[in-house]
């Protein structure tokens, strides 16, 4: 199995030249393991890099090249650069080189089912540092059902944040105000996706009618309608069904919301979006069922997006049977990780193009929040972590199994949503850059 090294110097010293010295600090002061020689450093005494020798991965191809950045703006990848003496000098013989990555599904000091995750902007975002990924879109909440003023509250919390990130915005009930406030996200704020809950029935979940609208506005806005897929009046009913026949423990949880449920609204939200003729994207594809609609969809030539999350790539349900309260907590998240078949589907799915590209829904609690649901599974927060594994996970289940190569690799974990999505905030993250042993 390759070593897999991340190169975190680099990635700090192109977050120390864009959000600034103080911010920077906040690793020296968070003890997270810096040499106090690199606490404090201004950008003038490293502005100059050059990788030499190592070989360079892109979507595309390879090659063996140097890499030349000055102020953390790559300034040239090819063979044999020559700089001056004032450069630092990085060896990457027998190496990778490639882009750091891309989460694009966390959830970072998200106030869920009555707690808050335990991972904010900085503790989560230096787990993802440490893990390759440069960059993440993390999914602002509405306030009270109002998109600017849960903008603004996201504003405030990323205030911790030490690397690049990008916003989602969830709708959770639809009026004009929300209409409204969509192209104001679009237009004013950079926010061009939008997330629509199938699911959390009493909560964040909005009937077919205000997903219609909600498509349609989406497309005359020309942004990205996104979907959590589970028919959430089916999963109601299902979590009465199992609390009737006292399943209380968190097997009840995957148990009230079987693939089939998946299934039906990810077919349904596909349908809806042909409908009204716009683009959508599936996130956190767990099951078979899900992803046989996508395929179906994509076949037929409509334009679906389908994202699993390294969980579901690579574990299955067996966790949540465990008879520790605890450890089985752990697994609890939405829709569930499924039984084992589904995890080697779904890494099928994405070596052929039918699934395009690895997120986590990274959502952290910890054993005390867990412990709400121990009498009761539905009140057990859901969420899993994996914003620092991703990277790591990914490599050694798909490229070192022979499913995909070293190029799509980097494809499915950084360039795709740049593909997909269109933003300039990609260009920052490209700047960032991991190495692997070969």
């Amino acid at each position: 199995m390759a070593h897999f090294l991340t190169y975190l110097l680099l990635s700090f010293l192109i977050i120390y030249d864009s959000l600034g010295l103080s911010q920077s600090n906040q690793f020296c002061d968070a003890g997270v393991g810096y040499p106090e020689s690199t606490c404090g450093f201004s950008s003038s005494s490293s502005s100059k890099l050059l990788i030499k020798g190592g070989t360079v991965l892109n979507a595309h191809q390879q090659e063996v090249a140097d890499v030349y950045v000055e102020d953390g703006i790559i300034v040239a990848v090819k063979p044999n650069i020559k700089v001056d003496e004032d450069v630092t000098l990085l060896d990457a013989t027998g190496k990778y080189v490639m882009p750091g990555g891309i989460d694009p599904h966390t959830h970072l000091a998200m106030e869920f089912m009555g707690t808050e995750t335990i991972d904010d902007f900085f503790s989560g975002q230096a787990a993802a540092l440490a893990g390759g990924t440069t960059m993440h879109i993390d999914f602002v909440i509405p306030v009270n059902g109002s998109l600017v003023a849960g903008f603004e509250a996201y504003k405030k919390k990323a205030k911790k944040s030490c690397m690049n990130y990008g916003f989602h915005m969830a709708i959770t009930k639809w009026d004009e105000s929300v209409s409204r406030e969509m192209e104001i996200m679009v237009k004013e704020k950079g926010i061009n996706s939008f997330k629509f809950f199938m699911a959390y029935k009493g909560s964040l979940m909005i009937s077919d009618e205000l997903l219609l609208q909600g498509l349609e506005r989406c497309k005359s806005l020309g942004a990205l309608a996104m979907v959590h897929a589970e028919n959430g009046d089916a999963v109601f009913e299902g979590q009465k069904r199992m609390i009737d026949l006292g399943i209380t423990g968190p097997e009840g949880h995957a148990l009230s919301r079987p693939p089939v449920l998946e299934g039906e609204a990810t077919a349904r939200a596909i349908r809806l979006a042909k409908f009204v003729n716009t683009p959508l994207y599936v996130v956190h594809v767990m099951s078979i069922d899900a992803m046989e609609e996508i395929a179906r969809a994509r076949k037929s030539g409509q334009k679906v997006i389908g994202e699993p999350v390294v969980s579901g790539l690579v574990l299955n349900d067996s966790g949540l049977w465990d008879p520790d309260f605890v450890t089985a907590a752990k697994y609890v998240m939405s829709p569930p990780i499924r039984e084992s078949g589904h995890d080697k589907a779904l890494q099928a799915a994405l070596s052929t193009g039918v699934l395009q590209l690895v997120g986590t829904d990274h959502c952290t609690f910890n054993s005390t929040q867990k412990a709400f649901g121990i009498d009761d599974f539905r009140k057990i927060p859901n969420g899993v972590n994996g914003i620092e594994e991703r990277m790591h996970l990914v490599w050694d289940t798909m490229v070192e199994s022979g499913q995909i190569s070293v190029t799509d690799f980097v494809r499915i974990t950084s360039t795709e949503w740049y593909d997909f999505i269109g933003t300039v905030l990609f260009i920052v993250t490209f700047f960032c850059f991991q190495i692997y042993s070969l």
